[in-house]
């Protein structure tokens, strides 16, 4: 167990260091479609030797044209435009605002599902209504993060880490229409990723060499959209510095590495064990956002980030409660079936014509 739970929290902070790294190489001037481009090329070059190792036994599975058709679909809308808009995001906001909002994928999905018919709530269970006030509690954390501020919280540190991206407080602090747009944009990425989480192909077995085809695709789009958005040749120039860093990180550890843990966590607990989880990014983003940049988070976001959690834990205890009854129910059949099989054949025994004695 204690593997297990020291692997989630590597998973997690590797998602804060996201977070932070992307935020920094934004800051510092570095283009967002650029960036996109550079991380998905460096993972598409990282993952392309294990997953053809792997396969060069077995030989890959057959890639039929309607299943490239999809794959090619799944990584234009789930990575690429999910990743380009957060990007975008990131730049109007914080990337503790970036980290909150993970958050709500888990709810998100469990939303589409339903719009979609392939998830169903009855209302008059437990577990139906804790979905509902799950919904319910994460809308009215967006609305406080994006329309509510309050005061502004600031550690008291005169010098951090990365103290020149941004020179006055006021600067710091973005405006209320800049903040509000960011948000939105933050939720339409989430969406986003979460069409792409809702529609795994299960046509393609391979999980890697399907990951890897999907991020050499999302190499090719997101070049084809910063080359039409960036004209600038010295936008692309990356250099021994942090652009080169927060490249390499995300494409090859996060993309990289935290695909192996996440599927091993979920195969051997299952993906509610790895979604509770989930509100460490935010703790990790915050702490490290202040003490690295020196962030400016306002009592708003907290206030919204700690009833986005909550409606998070209400759908996944929702989700769980209504398993368990499913569970039960289908339990209390079997055993009625073995019952009502049991009496009838006591009657048919009974039926039965003994013979007479002599």
């Amino acid at each position: 167990m204690e593997g297990f739970k020291i692997c989630v929290v590597g998973i997690q902070l590797i998602y804060a260091g996201y977070f932070l790294l992307t935020k920094i190489a934004f800051d510092v001037g570095m283009n967002t479609f650029v960036f996109v481009f550079y991380r998905q090329f460096a993972a598409t070059l990282f993952l392309a030797p294990f997953a053809f190792s792997l396969q060069r036994k077995s030989g890959p599975p057959p890639l039929t044209f309607s299943i490239f058709i999809k794959i090619f679909l799944l990584s234009l809308f789930g990575i690429t435009m999910s990743l380009d808009i957060v990007g975008v995001a990131l730049k109007y906001t914080s990337a503790s605002l970036g980290a909150a909002t993970v958050n709500t994928l888990p709810v998100i999905t469990f939303f589409l599902a339903l719009l979609l018919r392939m998830e169903k709530v009855n209302i008059r269970t437990r577990g139906g209504m804790m979905k509902i006030a799950g919904v319910t509690i994460c809308i009215g954390g967006v609305a406080t993060i994006a329309f509510y501020r309050g005061p502004f919280f600031k550690i008291l540190l005169h010098h951090h880490l990365i103290n020149n991206h941004l020179q006055q407080f006021q600067d710091k602090v973005p405006s209320t229409n800049t903040w509000i747009k960011g948000v939105f944009l933050m939720l339409l990425s989430n969406l986003s990723w979460a069409f792409w989480l809702g529609r795994v192909l299960k046509e393609y077995p391979s999980k890697l060499l399907l990951t890897t085809l999907q991020c050499f695709l999302s190499t090719i789009q997101s070049f084809i959209v910063a080359a039409s958005v960036t004209r600038d040749p010295h936008q692309w120039l990356l250099g021994w510095n942090i652009r080169l860093l927060s490249v390499a990180y995300c494409g090859i550890v996060v993309t990289g590495l935290t695909f192996y843990l996440q599927t091993w966590v979920i195969e051997k607990k299952g993906p509610v064990f790895l979604a509770m989880t989930t509100p460490l990014i935010m703790v990790f983003t915050i702490i490290l956002s202040a003490f690295v940049l020196g962030e400016i988070i306002s009592f708003g976001s907290v206030l919204g980030a700690i009833l986005l959690v909550g409606g998070l834990y209400f759908v996944l205890l929702g989700k769980a409660k209504e398993e368990e009854m499913e569970i039960t129910s289908a339990s209390c059949q079997t055993q009625f079936c073995d019952v009502e099989k049991g009496t009838k054949e006591v009657i048919n025994t009974s039926k039965l014509k003994l013979p007479r004695p002599v």
